[in-house]
């Protein structure tokens, strides 16, 4: 049994060691890139990370929303044009790309950068029509 507990702590002990990315490191790794996100194996969504911290995000239906981001005690908060609500992230940089723990609720949503810009985020305008 001593072995086991051994063995987790070993293996936990990598993650815990790693830290949230500030920032100015956050934005060094973002800023004019195009990022694909997923989330147990699946597509989840893109965002576009502009100048000044201006975003767009999709879940990758062709509706994207802007917004920014800045940061909160320690956290990379999102608020966007349909949801002033702040949603907050804490994002450390893995060997694959970024890991995002959403922290407004860390038990519900982790995502990992699936990839970058090898396609484009399509956002397909305003609904117009009857």
């Amino acid at each position: 049994m001593k072995t086991l507990a051994l063995l987790l702590a070993l293996c936990a002990a990598p993650l815990a060691a790693q830290q949230t990315m500030t920032a100015d490191e956050f934005d060094a790794y973002t800023k004019g890139k195009t990022l694909f996100y997923g989330k147990t194996g699946q597509a989840y969504g893109a965002e576009i990370y502009h100048e000044n911290r201006r975003v767009e995000w999709s879940f990758l239906d062709g509706d994207c929303k802007e917004g920014e981001w800045y940061e909160a005690d320690e956290l990379i908060c999102f608020v966007y044009e349909n949801n002033p609500n702040p949603q907050c992230w804490s994002f450390i940089k893995g060997a694959n790309g970024l890991i995002a723990r959403f922290e407004n609720r860390p038990d519900t949503t982790e995502l990992y950068e699936a990839n970058e810009g090898a396609e484009k985020m399509l956002c397909l305008g305003p609904k117009v029509g009857v």
